[in-house]
């Protein structure tokens, strides 16, 4: 078992007890449409958020099924916990019951979490109408479920369903429900925005009026259907909760919940609060991605703070003010929270943008004014036609240094090449095509096929080069995407094609242009396996 006798039953150091990080990932952010966790993605992602350092960890409603009893059990005995404790997610007894003898409360008991969550009901008419239950009785379900848990032995918070609606409508009943929860013996009270309409002003009012009436710790739980889950988690923190619950990327029900990322990042570097351990917030980042390669979801590029283009620069006003200090326009170090900043060339782009640039990809530029006012031209020319080379920095870095070494990076010469697709009578395709090709003074001719004319170029070119350039067979084409351009002729409109290659250290984008979408593919093939044999280290024969 990982976790210590005195943390299973919930007993916890005070002097790490001031502020609590509490996720809900695994339980709430699970909801998440097209969000289907294993008990081994659980387990991977629990493993995740405690090496980030969060205090509390909701693994699931121990006895609603199978999956989250399993998770509980395996969690305590393959998982070494270092800084989080367990929580298990119920509810408060059955009107008319007792707990001690309810089989969902004894699952949360059975599950061996130290801290248990209970959610409750704070909203009157939810009580009458979805409970069914009168209001009195709906507190005596509180008290009784909290101190039956803390007698033995559990640490207890209490999640106040439907609270702000609740609280508008009857701010007396709601109140009393957190009133009872505290006196009961919960360590915390959380008011919860569970259909996340509220506003950051709201938020604030309630929670600073709740905190005066009653005197017991709160917490908040937001929902983000009005775009404020982070700020209304924020704005509760200003009125005194102590309490934040949020998950990993936002995930949740609907639209999603308080985002961990930046509502952690912002209590650490705006607020001053000492939240996680010390070097964890530079790990965000990584942990922000692995965990959306958990949920196979990816990872969203303008997500605050680990986003890869919340840092990310365009303008070429910027770019000339970032080259002074970078601080001119960003608001925080990048690094802080394992992020770094990333110039973006278009047609935008003015000298600066290409130096800074320039010095990301490691080509030094050498001050050469003439060079950079070459490039610039070169990019804002081939942005007309239809380039991007802010999604495609392999091309660009490929166009760099052709301008900066007088010619450009060839390690093969194409004669020509043709794709062919054939229309069976059985209503099947057959994709074929060939490439003629010099490399090493030696002329190539090479064919195959493929699941679609692309594809088959792809073969085709590495069935020509790999016997040359062994090291094109570790590449790989990872993602492609086309885009029909702005035209006069509809099917003839001019098409961009991007495509993402691996070599299993790094992937890059390279970028194709054409009216024909074989030969734009082609391009970008062209300049995928020639940046590929760059980052090998090759030499170019030509």
């Amino acid at each position: 078992m990982s976790s210590s006798t005195s943390e299973r039953t919930g007993e916890l150091d005070d002097s790490h007890d001031a502020f609590h990080v509490f996720d809900t990932t695994l339980r709430d952010g699970a909801q998440r449409e097209g969000i289907n966790l294993t008990v081994a993605d659980k387990l991977t992602i629990a493993r995740h958020l405690d090496d980030f350092g969060v205090g509390f960890i909701e693994g699931g409603w121990p006895g609603a099924n199978p999956r989250d009893t399993e998770f509980f059990a395996r969690a305590q005995d393959e998982i070494d916990f270092k800084h989080a404790q367990l929580v298990a997610f119920g509810a408060t007894r059955r009107a008319g019951a007792k707990a001690s003898e309810d089989p969902q409360v004894r699952a949360l008991l059975e599950s061996g979490a130290p801290v248990i969550t209970l959610v409750a009901k704070s909203h009157d008419r939810h009580v009458e109408l979805a409970l069914r239950t009168t209001l009195e009785e709906n507190l005596e379900m509180v008290r009784d479920t909290v101190s039956h848990l803390v007698a033995q032995g559990r640490r207890v918070f209490v999640d106040c369903e439907h609270f702000f609606d609740g609280y508008r409508a009857n701010p007396e009943y709601a109140k009393s429900v957190v009133r009872v929860a505290h006196e009961a013996g919960a360590s915390v009270v959380v008011l919860c925005d569970t259909n996340g309409g509220m506003l950051p002003a709201q938020v604030q009012a309630i929670t600073h009026t709740v905190l005066d009436d009653t005197g017991a710790r709160l917490g908040i739980h937001a929902q983000d259907d009005t775009g404020c889950a982070v700020a209304n988690t924020l704005a509760a923190v200003d009125a005194g909760a102590t309490h934040v619950q949020c998950t990993a990327n936002g995930y949740g029900e609907r639209v999603g919940n308080s985002n961990l990322f930046p509502v952690v990042a912002a209590l650490e570097l705006k607020y001053g609060k000492k939240v996680l351990p010390e070097g964890a917030l530079r790990e965000m980042t990584r942990i922000s991605h692995a965990i959306a390669e958990v949920v196979n979801l990816t990872p969203s590029t303008h997500q605050p703070y680990v986003g890869v283009s919340a840092f990310a620069h365009k303008a070429g006003l910027h770019a000339s003010a970032i080259k002074v200090d970078p601080d001119l326009y960003q608001h925080i170090d990048p690094e802080l929270v394992g992020n770094r900043i990333r110039m973006l060339v278009s047609d935008m782009a003015g000298r600066a943008s290409i130096e800074l640039k320039g010095k990301e990809l490691g080509v030094d530029l050498g001050g050469d004014r003439e060079l950079v006012g070459r490039v610039v031209e070169r990019v804002k020319e081939r942005e007309l036609k239809g380039y991007t080379y802010e999604a495609a920095d392999a091309s660009f870095e490929l166009l760099l240094r052709e301008e900066a070494e007088g010619r450009a990076r060839r390690y093969f010469r194409v004669e020509s090449w043709r794709a062919i697709v054939e229309d069976r009578p059985d209503g099947t395709h057959a994709n074929e095509a060939t490439v003629k090709l010099w490399a090493k003074g030696e002329r190539i001719v090479a064919t195959a096929e493929g699941n679609g004319p692309v594809n088959a170029l792809d073969r085709a070119l590495r069935v020509g080069l790999e016997r040359i350039y062994p090291q094109l067979a570790k590449l790989e084409l990872v993602d492609y995407k086309v885009r029909i351009l702005e035209g006069k002729h509809g099917t003839s409109s001019t098409t961009r094609v991007l495509i993402s290659t691996t070599d299993g250290s790094g992937e890059w984008s390279t970028v194709g242009v054409a009216e024909n979408v074989i030969a734009a593919s082609w391009g970008a093939l062209e300049d995928a396996y020639t940046y590929g044999l760059l980052r090998a280290g090759i030499e170019p024969v030509e």
